[in-house]
């Protein structure tokens, strides 16, 4: 095996338990992570302090980390953070705070942050929108926030062809490949949706399926233990509980995937984690 398929092998593995342990989808993690580094968990944007496999800027690293650190083993990392009178995160030490930052770069920590993350604005979404949120709708909130992602999807469910260029000039200003098409020509709010969603699908789809993630131990950079035994038995029971409930449903199209519901790709995920625990 190359190094670059370990590489590959271990990303997926991070993403797959991140999966199971949160509820959030498989493929909307995997194709989110294939959009913003290529799953390349080094990734480095040119342009900003955006970093990792997720491409998490360094003050949206810290709130998620201040939230969520203490659930996934970083309950050192969540406890350094501290926030200033202007609402910034802040970390006292600047070795602590680099080891913090550096976080982004390992898999493991990085896709259980997205994870979660992408749990919080799951459940902020449905209680805007009164609807089961999908991919698509999450990763909206990771692009424009919750505020633009309510914003855009309300404006979408009353008038689809609405400018999106008019209605973010700021986002658009720095994303002009998505809010305008080739020929100059702003899109619609349901094109710019129709696009996301097709990314996210393309994502998932180029990245082969995981084997026998859950069963193994992932390590932070600084050592913490962020599985194990009873993390495993977590990953087993969503296992099973995704092959039952796909064996019932009909497959879905991509662009109404639901993060909380196995797609195919996840059931044969679940089989490989079954498989390999020896159940």
């Amino acid at each position: 095996m190359t190094i670059n398929a370990i590489s590959a092998n271990r990303v997926q593995q991070a993403i797959a338990f991140a999966s199971s342990r949160t509820g959030i989808d498989f493929d909307y993690l995997l194709g989110q992570a294939k959009i913003e580094s290529g799953l390349n968990a080094t990734a480095r944007a040119r342009t900003s302090s955006a970093t990792g496999l997720y491409q998490f800027i360094d003050q949206s690293w810290l709130a998620v980390v201040k939230r969520h650190g203490h659930e996934h083993g970083l309950g050192w990392a969540a406890d350094a953070i501290g926030r200033n009178g202007s609402g910034r995160f802040t970390v006292g030490d600047p070795a602590t705070r680099q080891a913090i930052l550096n976080l982004r770069n390992d898999p493991a920590a990085a896709s259980l942050m997205a994870a979660s993350h992408a749990s919080d604005n799951k459940a902020a979404l449905e209680g805007k929108l009164g609807r089961p949120a999908t991919g698509t709708d999450l990763y909206i909130a990771h692009f424009l926030g919750l505020g633009g992602a309510s914003k855009f999807l309300s404006t979408m469910q009353s008038n689809p062809d609405a400018n999106g260029a008019a209605l973010f000039p700021a986002a658009a200003r720095a994303n002009r490949n998505i809010f305008y098409d080739r020929g100059g020509q702003p899109r619609s709010l349901e094109q710019i949706y129709e696009r996301f969603a097709a990314k996210l699908g393309d994502g998932a789809a180029t990245a082969s399926s995981p084997v026998g993630y859950a069963s193994q131990a992932l390590e932070t950079n600084g050592g913490t233990v962020i599985t194990g035994s009873e993390s495993a038995g977590d990953a087993l029971a969503w296992a099973k509980a995704a092959m039952t409930r796909f064996g019932d449903e009909p497959e879905r199209p991509r662009t109404a995937l639901n993060v909380m519901r196995p797609t195919p790709e996840n059931a044969r995920l679940a089989y490989m984690m079954l498989a390999t625990m020896g159940a």
